[in-house]
């Protein structure tokens, strides 16, 4: 993706519900945003940006994985095609379609932008994707066509974002040395980041494969869930993280016990995630 800069999003309200229906949109942009709650399926169906050609998608949670899910799709019928998801797909909650407002979206273009989107999913890893088997190569369209089709696809992965998606980005962006925090004791070699929207631990990690007594039951199934995803393997009687993974919060689940990893984690120096992200950056009142 291209460096990130300033801009400026408009969302939209229809029903007047921050959690209802929301069209987002960067009005100097082509591109338009549509999140239907599962919930609002038969109000959102009403819509006339359904009757235009699109890129869509499908996002849920597993019961069973560690990852949100995303199923990409286009379609020419999007009615049609929800009311199909509606039936046959059990676990998505919100379906987000992006259109185009100038109404110049061709199959062609909205099959290409539905394979590029498929690859940017599985290349970040950030949620599981529902697809199944994502074709090495897309159609062929002719170079200007790509261009301007990767520019869109930016637009569509920063509304995607807006709205709560964030499936194009990496869970992690820093690189510097100074921002990578470690737990090296008890078994455990690992390294982790604080990110806008959690904490992430670094593929390579070594996590002890011991619980202590007083770990909870939600560390049990958190690293269960980990194992049965293909993030955690077993070797040699360790845990290895084979890709970064996102916690919500800065995690002890590498320890295996109850712990609290806003002091477990420390820099080169030993300062804790606490003291550097925390107790500097508390406002003195007096």
């Amino acid at each position: 993706m291209t460096s990130p800069t300033a801009k400026t999003i408009q969302i939209y309200l229809p029903t007047g519900e921050p959690r209802g229906i929301r069209i987002a949109e960067i009005t100097t942009r082509i591109v338009q945003a549509v999140l239907i709650p599962r919930s609002d399926l038969a109000q959102g169906k009403s819509r006339q940006e359904l009757t235009l050609p699109r890129v869509y998608f499908l996002f849920g949670e597993d019961e069973e994985g560690a990852k949100p899910i995303v199923y990409v799709g286009q379609t020419e019928d999007a009615r049609k095609r929800f009311d199909s998801h509606n039936k046959t797909k059990t676990f998505w909650k919100t379906a987000v379609f992006c259109v185009s407002k100038t109404q110049n979206f061709t199959q062609a273009h909205i099959r290409y932008l539905e394979w590029h989107c498929m690859q940017k999913a599985k290349e970040v890893n950030r949620f599981s994707l529902d697809n199944g088997q994502v074709p090495e190569t897309s159609i062929y369209v002719p170079e200007p066509m790509e261009a301007e089709l990767l520019d869109v696809f930016e637009t569509i992965s920063t509304l995607v974002s807006t709205l709560g998606y964030p499936v194009f980005e990496p869970v992690s962006k820093t690189a510097g040395p100074t921002s990578r925090f470690f737990i090296r004791s008890r078994g455990c070699d690992a390294t982790g980041e604080l990110v806008e929207d959690g904490f992430v631990v670094r593929q390579g990690s070594r996590s002890r494969t011991e619980f202590t007594a007083s770990a909870p039951d939600s560390v049990h199934s958190q690293r269960q869930k980990m194992i049965e995803s293909g993030i955690l393997e077993e070797r040699h009687g360790n845990y290895f993280y084979l890709q970064d993974y996102l916690f919500p919060s800065p995690s002890s689940v590498v320890l295996g016990a109850s712990a609290n990893g806003w002091t477990e984690w420390k820099d080169l120096s030993g300062a804790t995630l606490s003291e550097i992200h925390r107790e500097t950056n508390e406002i003195d009142d007096t």
